[in-house]
């Protein structure tokens, strides 16, 4: 069997080598450093690429979940274990905020720091094959529009949520997905709206299961059961649908975190998927906010809807340490009205009030909207004048979101980008 090769940081000498002597009986682990503050355990967790780093929370200079969390960004393919005297809850949830696989409390017995070991190691397995296939130049077939195979893919998760109903919440998403859609990018649009999603109408799609029927099978989630579980809309986007009734709702919500651990199981399947919520911050929403990679806070800019929006706001700043980059704010309903002012809140006191920019403005065009609902297809798609509104504002979005995503191409690339393919050849047709 391959070596697991462990990186100790703990500023107790004493810990260190008595961690390092229990790994010792083991054959298959190998300690390749140990570091007695934080700092130097990031500088050497770069130099020496542990596949398992045992951190201790509290050290000296940087605590061990400001230290995880730079490695992490860092070292993606390495798997942390975070040890404490304290077994406090909060220790525990920001532990795993800063991407800690496992947490245990000292002193930990031999048998739980050995099972942990090799749990973390087989857990990051999947991200190991990634990061080497990177490294092998296998993923430069993404350029040709190949597809790869499972487990390949940058699994980037977008968020829609508002805290008010009647925003667009459902038709940002839906034409968010529908944007991001290349031949290079594979697309997933997921409604997790589960009492009263309108991802199935907006697009008038009929599915013979929805998200109510993978919850009973979430610990043993596979590629192949998900994939049969999702329909796929005329465009090619591939949908997984929400309850079909209101009561199917309690299949969800008697397990509301089993949602999240699927989408974890089958995120690297997809380039980027795109969650449509309810406006309710309960279990369920909660545990995709988690796990997004970016989370789009949408909002007219009326004074009851940026309300929600600042309680929203003050409450991630509080959960999330990089809540300033992770979420992204979106206006919905704007619009300039010649014939008088209206009751809106101009843009610039919203950014001043709520000390976030404006990730995107969509103005209000409720007609060509309502148009698309009744046909079932994303605005984008009807509407083949991509210089109108609010098509022009939603696929900017997209294009944006997607830049910033997958770290690709300056905006004079991406228009060079669009002539040759992607979402504008498709509209041109």
């Amino acid at each position: 069997m391959a070596n697991i090769k462990i990186l100790l940081v703990d500023d107790i000498d004493e810990v260190r080598e008595n961690v390092k002597k229990l790994l010792s009986l083991e054959k298959e682990f190998e300690v390749i450093g140990s570091s007695g503050s934080g700092r130097e355990g990031i500088k050497l967790a770069k130099e020496l690429k542990p596949d398992v780093i045992i951190m201790d929370i509290n050290m000296p200079d940087i605590d061990g979940i400001a230290a995880t969390r730079e490695i992490k960004r860092a070292l993606p393919a390495t798997g942390v274990i975070m040890m404490s005297v304290n077994s406090d809850r909060d220790y525990l949830r920001r532990a795993m905020k800063a991407g800690a696989s496992d947490f245990l409390t000292k002193p930990a017995n031999m048998d739980d720091l050995f099972n942990t070991i090799h749990a973390v190691y087989e857990e990051m397995e999947l991200e190991r094959k990634r990061q080497q296939a990177m490294i092998d130049g296998a993923l430069s077939a993404m350029d040709d529009g190949e597809d790869k195979g499972e487990g390949s893919r940058a699994g980037h998760i977008v968020v829609c949520f508002s805290p008010k109903g009647g925003v667009g919440t459902t038709t940002i998403a839906t034409n968010l997905a529908s944007g991001l859609m290349r031949d290079d990018l594979k697309v997933l649009l997921i409604d997790t709206d589960v009492q009263f999603g309108d991802i199935s109408t907006f697009l008038n799609l009929k599915a013979q299961s929805t998200i109510a029927d993978i919850i009973a099978d979430a610990d043993d989630m596979d590629n192949d059961l998900f994939e049969n579980v999702l329909v796929t809309h005329p465009s090619g986007l591939k949908v997984l649908v929400g309850p079909t009734r209101p009561e199917f709702a309690e299949q969800v919500y008697a397990n509301p975190t089993a949602v999240a651990g699927i989408i974890n199981t089958v995120r690297y399947n997809y380039d980027v998927i795109v969650i449509d919520t309810a406006s309710r911050l309960d279990d369920l929403t909660v545990s995709l906010c988690d796990i997004a990679t970016q989370i789009l806070l949408i909002s007219t800019p009326t004074l009851p809807s940026i309300r929600g929006v600042r309680f929203v706001l003050d409450l991630f700043d509080q959960i999330y340490d990089d809540a300033t980059t992770k979420i992204k704010l979106v206006l919905t309903q704007v619009h300039e009205d010649k014939r008088g002012p209206k009751i809106t809140i101009p843009e610039e006191s919203i950014v001043k009030h709520l000390k976030r920019d404006v990730y995107a403005a969509i103005p209000s065009e409720e007609k060509p909207l309502l148009q698309a609902i009744i046909k079932g297809v994303p605005i984008i798609a009807l509407e083949r004048d991509t210089n109108r509104s609010p098509v022009k504002e939603i696929l900017g979005l997209a294009e944006k979101l997607r830049r910033d995503l997958m770290g690709e191409n300056t905006e004079s690339e991406a228009v060079e980008e669009e002539n040759k393919g992607g979402w504008g050849s498709i509209l041109r047709r």
